[in-house]
């Protein structure tokens, strides 16, 4: 079984102790082998020789010396793919961890639960990124994929209706409105079960909205601006709309990498 390379560069030696304890508990339980390394500044850890590079890298934000961003943004320019997961206590940093392409990020203090999550996540990632890995997994696989259409039932007719057509959708009086490139369309249903069908190219941004990542333009902390239309972005659901953004926006990157020539 292959052993996955894990880092932590954090400042505070207490922090790293913690993270590695935990994720060599977790690691254990879940029966996947990991090498795990510990780094306290930015500088030691892009000494390393590219061939001892972590597959997995846990990365404060805010570090004397070279901040976590600086060294995030030198791994990109390098090529590396490294599965990058910030820790902060800043959740406003998030804006610049999607700029830099990471996977996640950990808001101090973080829970054992949301550590073991994101840990579960990103190691799900590597085994998509690497299909030759042998990681047991223990858990159910990550709702990536999704059925191509589904079926609309309206006046006794259903219609078929491509998930990839749809921008977004809205829910108002016990109906679904459905935006789509080719048209709106109106039938009696919940967000909720559409949600469920539509898979993790979709997110529901408000309890009213339900958007098709495909199709987001630019967002702020209250809007989401599609290529028609916009839609609502509730406080609670910010951090997990972005999450899920930046994690479909590395889906792409991958899939492009793999497209032949």
């Amino acid at each position: 079984m292959e052993s996955i390379k894990i880092a932590i560069c954090d400042d505070e030696k207490a922090l790293q102790e913690l993270l590695q304890s935990k994720i060599e508990e977790y690691c254990k339980k879940r029966g996947t082998k990991c090498q795990i390394s510990c780094f306290d500044s930015g500088e030691s850890f892009l000494s390393l020789p590219a061939e001892q590079m972590p597959d997995i890298l846990f990365l404060d934000i805010q570090m004397p010396g070279k901040t976590g961003m600086e060294i995030a943004r030198q791994l990109r320019r390098r090529g590396s793919d490294i599965i990058i997961i910030f820790v902060t206590a800043l959740p406003e940093y998030v804006y610049e961890a999607f700029d830099v392409g990471a996977f996640h990020y950990l808001v101090k203090p973080f829970d054992d639960i949301k550590l073991q999550e994101i840990l579960e996540k990103a190691l799900k990632q590597y085994g998509r990124q690497n299909p030759s890995a042998a990681l047991q997994n223990t858990d159910q696989p990550d709702k990536v994929f999704s059925p191509l259409a589904i079926l609309i039932k309206r006046g006794g007719l259903s219609t078929k209706v491509f998930l990839s057509d749809i921008i977004y959708a809205e829910v108002f009086n016990r109906k679904v409105m459905l935006h789509t490139i080719n048209g709106d369309i109106e039938y009696y249903g919940k967000l909720s079960d559409l949600s469920e069908q539509a898979g993790a190219n979709f997110y529901r941004t408000h309890r009213a909205y339900l958007v098709n990542l495909k199709y987001v333009e630019k967002y702020n902390a209250s809007t989401i601006w599609l290529e028609q239309g916009t839609a609502l972005l509730s406080k609670k659901q910010f951090a997990g709309f972005v999450r899920q953004y930046m994690q479909y926006i590395n889906r792409q990157k991958n899939t492009n990498h793999r497209k032949p020539l």
